[in-house]
């Protein structure tokens, strides 16, 4: 099996060097590069091609947000996992939005850690669903306005009565296996209404669609 290409992104030595062993002690899993800061990030990631950045938010020159917006734009591969100190950290939220595909506390431990990165590189399902939709949900509240571009908005109206049932279920958290149980479907068939979403959305994965559905206000902050 191909190893998962992981660039790590931090502004600090320690925690750098700490991820790079703890993943490389991984047998699925190889830290081809680190980056000191957002613009080196950006740069290293169009020289190497990983398939998973970690990115610290707060950095010097470009901070994590701008270069994980950068990254989404540049239409490559690569998924960015965020890492931060806090679990409710309204940065976090702003990643998110950027074209993160999810996110991880600093404090994980190796085995949290690897498993984000392989749930981030298989784009099967949201990271920490539980605290990933309480961010979503918490900063959902900040603006009663809809945040969602009138092409989204046009793209949305081309969805079927079964694909919003699942956009929703995913914005609950919920993996393709639970949402099939839900529905009384075949998993196969869930990855088929997934992947349909995505592209009529134009949206990266799974956690960007868990966004969009709270901005659409398909599912209301509780």
């Amino acid at each position: 099996m191909t190893p998962i290409r992981v660039l790590v992104a931090d502004d600090q030595m320690m925690v750098r060097e700490g991820f790079s062993v703890l993943l490389n002690a991984m047998p699925d899993i190889e830290v081809v590069g680190e980056a000191v800061n957002g613009r080196e990030a950006v740069e290293r990631v169009r020289e190497l091609s990983p398939d998973v950045v970690l990115m610290d938010i707060r950095m010097p020159e470009l901070n994590g947000i701008e270069a994980t917006r950068e990254i989404a734009a540049s239409g490559g591969t690569a998924k960015v996992l965020v890492l931060t100190t806090f679990d409710l950290d309204e940065y976090v939220y702003q990643a998110l939005r950027a074209g993160a595909s999810g996110f991880l506390l600093k404090d994980a431990s190796a085995r949290q850690l690897a498993e984000g990165v392989r749930v981030v590189a298989s784009g099967e399902a949201l990271l920490a669903p539980t605290v990933t939709r309480r961010l979503i949900t918490e900063f959902a509240k900040l603006s009663d306005t809809p945040r969602l571009p009138v092409t989204a908005q046009a793209a949305y109206g081309d969805l079927t009565e079964r694909e919003t049932e699942v956009l929703v279920l995913i914005a609950q958290g919920l993996s393709n296996a639970e949402i099939a149980g839900r529905l009384v479907v075949a998993e196969s068939t869930i990855k088929t209404h997934v992947s349909r979403v995505l592209v009529k959305l134009g949206l990266r994965d799974r956690t960007q669609a868990a966004v969009f559905a709270y901005e659409a206000r398909l599912v209301r902050p509780r």
